[in-house]
């Protein structure tokens, strides 16, 4: 269990024992960016920067790809701390429109709680840090959590490997 110092109560945050507390918090992430759909799409977040080498530089939509929306989304920097200064975005629509926008993941997420579709009672074990995912999709910035989270039911009957989910969820979008 953590303390907080603002309230002295406990709660739960990712690593700890799931659900002996609610809502389940985190204190620090994992962090993936994607282009679709954009031109010299540039993202810079906790000191790393994301997507495209060259100003002209196409990103192919997602309809391009054989996974799926939900399966391209990813995070590859882990352990992030909660939270760094706001990502800086920078990327032409495809009709070649210039845009720029600083998202505040940490104003978005500015509660902590671990986005997921599992019912309290049915967790089962400790989550990791929840990934958080920011999209650029043409003129759109889509931000979504996705948080490994273990269940007491296997999600695909017969299937051991099956006990968690793991689902998108979209947490914030903006249309430029």
């Amino acid at each position: 269990m953590a303390m907080t110092q603002e309230s002295g109560l406990e709660e739960t945050r990712a690593g700890d024992t799931a659900a002996s507390e609610w809502p389940l918090k985190f204190f620090q992430h994992n962090f993936g960016a994607h282009c679709f759909d954009t031109i010299g799409c540039k993202i810079v977040y906790s000191g790393f920067v994301h997507g495209v080498d060259q100003d002209n530089e196409v990103s192919p939509p997602v309809s391009s790809y054989r996974a799926s929306h939900e399966k391209l989304l990813s995070a590859g920097h882990i352990a992030r701390r909660n939270f760094p200064a706001p990502a800086k975005v920078q990327w032409r629509s495809k009709d070649g429109v210039p845009h720029e926008a600083e998202v505040d993941i940490g104003e978005i997420f500015k509660d902590r709680v671990v986005l997921h579709n599992v019912p309290r009672d049915e967790i089962y074990g400790d989550l990791g840090d929840p990934d958080i995912i920011l999209e650029v999709n043409d003129r759109t910035i889509n931000v979504y959590m996705r948080a490994f989270v273990p269940t007491k039911t296997l999600q695909v009957p017969g299937n051991k490997y099956s006990g968690f989910r793991d689902d998108l969820i979209l947490a914030w979008t903006k249309t430029y």
